[in-house]
Parts: C-alpha cells; sequence; structure tokens
C-alpha cells in the first residue's frame, strides 16, 4: 500500500548517501518497535558465539564476512532514534552497530530480521526502529484508545499512606501517559516523509508499502507490581492483553494501514518456565501469565491471520545459563576469600583460579566469556540469542504475508 504522511520536520536526517539501487515496486518498510531488547544489548564480541552452535552457525556467515568482520547490508537501509544522537538518529545500510549506544558496538534484533526480511523479499528494504530502554506499556507507549491510565485502589491507597496530593499524582502520570506512543509515531513519520535522505535510490512515484510491525516490548510490564497486584495469578495481566490490542488497532489506524501485518515478540528472557533452575523457579508464575497475556491479542478473532506471537523464550541459550550459574559461585568464594584478612591477595587470586579450574573446563570458560555481555534480562547480551530472535521474527512474518 503506497501512503504518504505529511509532517513537518525541524532538522534534517544527516548526511545522505549516494544512491545504489532502484526498485520497480513500492519500498517495503518495515517498523521495529520496543524497549531495551529492541534496543539490543549483544555486543559484537559475542558474534563468535554463534559459530560454536552447527545449528546457528549459518546465522554466523549472514551477519559476518569471510575475515571476521560485520557485513555492511546493500539491500537494507535502517533509521533508528537514539538519544545518543537526537537529531533523527542513526542511519544507513544496515549492519552492526544499530543496537543500544554506550559501551562498544551492539546489536538488537534488527540485523538478522533486516537480512532474513530482505531474502524473503529478494528487494531492497527500510527498517524504522524506534525503541527506549525502560518504557512500559501501560503508561509510556499507551496508545489514545486505551483512555488514561487509572491507579487502581492498591495504588491510590499506597499514595495517601504517602502523604501524595492525588490529583497532582494523576496529573503527573497523565504527563507521561502516551508519550512514547507519540514519539515513536513522529519519527516513523518523519523518515516516510523524507525516504530519500535515508535510501537515495528510492522512487516516490512508487511510493513505499508499510509491510510489517514487530513489537518487542515487556520487561516494565512485567515487574510492575502496582499497575498489576495480583501479576503472579490467573489473570494478573489481563489489562497488558487489553492495551496491546488497542496499541495494535491505534497503530494501524494511525497509518492508514487496517492489515498492517504485526508480530509480538513475547518476553522470554530466561528461557521456558518448563526448564527454570532452583534460582528462578520463584519468578515462573509471573513469567508464564505474562507470557500468556502477552501473546494473547494473537488470538482474537479480528486479528486472526495478521497478528502473529513469536515466543522468544524458544531461542534462549540454556548452555550459558548453566555456565552463568556456576560462575555466581565462583564469584561467591572470590567475595568470601575477600574477607579473609589472613591471605595475601596473591593468594586468594591463586585460589579463585583454583577453584574456577575444578568448576569449568577451558572450553566452557571460552564459551561463557565469549557469549555473554549483559545482564539476563537484556538476553544475557548475547549475538546468539538476538540473532535467532531476529530471524523468527522474519520468518514468521513472511509466512503471514
Amino acid at each position: 500500500m503506497k501512503k504518504q504522511i505529511l509532517l513537518t520536520v525541524i532538522g534534517g536526517l544527516g548526511l545522505c548517501s549516494a544512491a545504489t539501487q532502484t526498485v520497480a515496486g513500492p519500498l517495503k518498510v518495515y517498523l521495529l518497535v520496543g524497549q531495551s531488547n529492541m534496543q539490543g544489548h549483544a555486543h559484537v564480541r559475542t558474534f563468535d558465539h554463534i559459530g560454536m552452535d552447527p545449528k546457528t552457525t549459518p546465522i554466523l556467515k549472514a551477519v559476518h564476512n569471510a575475515n571476521g568482520t560485520p557485513k555492511v547490508c546493500e539491500d537494507v537501509w535502517i533509521s533508528s532514534v537514539d538519544a545518543a544522537v537526537p537529531e533523527g538518529g542513526r542511519h544507513g545500510r544496515l549492519t552492526a552497530g544499530y543496537g543500544a549506544s554506550g559501551h562498544g558496538p551492539k546489536i538488537g534484533p534488527e540485523l538478522t530480521f533486516g537480512i532474513y526480511m530482505q531474502q524473503h523479499v529478494n528487494e531492497p528494504i527500510l527498517l524504522i526502529k524506534t525503541a527506549w530502554g525502560g518504557k512500559s506499556l501501560n503508561t509510556d507507549f499507551r496508545p489514545p484508545s486505551a483512555g488514561p491510565y487509572e491507579f487502581n485502589a492498591q495504588q491510590l491507597e499506597n499514595l495517601e499512606k504517602q502523604g501524595k496530593d492525588i490529583a497532582q499524582a494523576r496529573i503527573d502520570h497523565a504527563e507521561k501517559t502516551g508519550q512514547y506512543y507519540r514519539l515513536m509515531m513522529a519519527h516513523i513519520e518523519k523518515v516516510l516523509g523524507n525516504i530519500k535522505c535515508i535510501y537515495p535510490a528510492y522512487d516516490a512515484k512508487a511510493g513505499y508499502e508499510l509491510a510489517g510491525f514487530v513489537w518487542f516490548q515487556g520487561w516494565n510490564d512485567m515487574v510492575d507490581r502496582g499497575t498489576y497486584p495480583n501479576r503472579g495469578e490467573p489473570g494478573g495481566y489481563t489489562g497488558y492483553s487489553e492495551v496491546l490490542a488497542h496499541f495494535i488497532r491505534d497503530v494501524r489506524k494511525d497509518l492508514a494501514v487496517p492489515k498492517l501485518p504485526f508480530i509480538i515478540g513475547v518476553m522470554g528472557a530466561g528461557g521456558p518456565v518448563a526448564k527454570y533452575g532452583p534460582d528462578q523457579k520463584r519468578y515462573a508464575d509471573i513469567h508464564s501469565e505474562f507470557r500468556q497475556s502477552m501473546s494473547a491479542p494473537a488470538r482474537l478473532p479480528e486479528f486472526r491471520g495478521n497478528v502473529t506471537a513469536v515466543f522468544t523464550e524458544n531461542y534462549w541459550d540454556l548452555q550459558l545459563t548453566e555456565l552463568s550459574s556456576r560462575m555466581d559461585k565462583v564469584n561467591v568464594k572470590r567475595d568470601s576469600l575477600g574477607n579473609d584478612k589472613a591471605l595475601s591477595a596473591e593468594e586468594k587470586k591463586k585460589l579463585v583460579e583454583d577453584y574456577k579450574a575444578e568448576v569449568f573446563t577451558k572450553e566452557e570458560l571460552r564459551i561463557l566469556e565469549t557469549g555473554i555481555s549483559n545482564a539476563a534480562y537484556h538476553y544475557l547480551g548475547s549475538a546468539k540469542i538476538l540473532g535467532q530472535i531476529g530471524k523468527a521474527f522474519a520468518d514468521a512474518l513472511a509466512k503471514m504475508q
């Protein structure tokens, strides 16, 4: 579907590259939206871990050149919001480095999504990524048709106990409500109003087609016991399901694409609940209920055939979890030795290294040190995990289309 959205843009989108290729039909545009895991916290140093598993080795070949450098996609272009680059964010040909800013180049799902989506359609594509860390659906991304955020009885009681002005609290919350929904729409419209600056070979006469939307969010809602006081119980996250359904409807309405294909990337940090270890068991009910509620809109009759839930838990790396758990024991040992004043620093270091050698083989240490670059809630900062997730989003969208 061709659609042109008019928007007054303050400032430019930056320098433009030279044109390289034209496409006969409308340019296919894909929208990637969410919070920190859509931003992506997988450091590029974890790429090598992808090649340690025969199952994922083809993904490493897709993202790496033979000499080990990240590939630059000739036919995939991207515009991504970035707080570190306020004037239009980052844009250009898709490659590694479009993940979250800071502490070295990172990737999110966008890299493999773009690579495999382009293979599915076999023509140039444009990705527009709008993701911000630490944002909720209940407030930050709250869509217009969901109505205002309403404090529940428990929240009102807590505000009273704290001596807060409830009227002012409502006003303060209302100012935040929907802010990132509006920022998302503003960036999308800004790029669509000036595609040629992102993708120089864009043919304005052929126009563009909004071909898919990927939503990858959830952590802030899942841990919000104020908004969801019964979160570990059946139906505890029903409110999330309802607001997400409104979100899908509003996105389609505001972009004038009534059947825009929509992927829900269901929060799966930690892996399948059935395989949780002892340290994870206390979160099992909460995680299970949230995942079911997050995927619920895909089961609504009105969304049949054009909304699909992708359970990202299926791409978790259980070996990394187990190795990380063992490293926690090494850290406990280090901390306990740190309090022993009878030992020198060198003696303490040797005891820790000896214990580590008992707990790990050299190959296990190599896997652990190569595979993880962040915390579990950021999918361990694993390019192997996020690479599989991005590919799964593309495959699900292609299947739906």
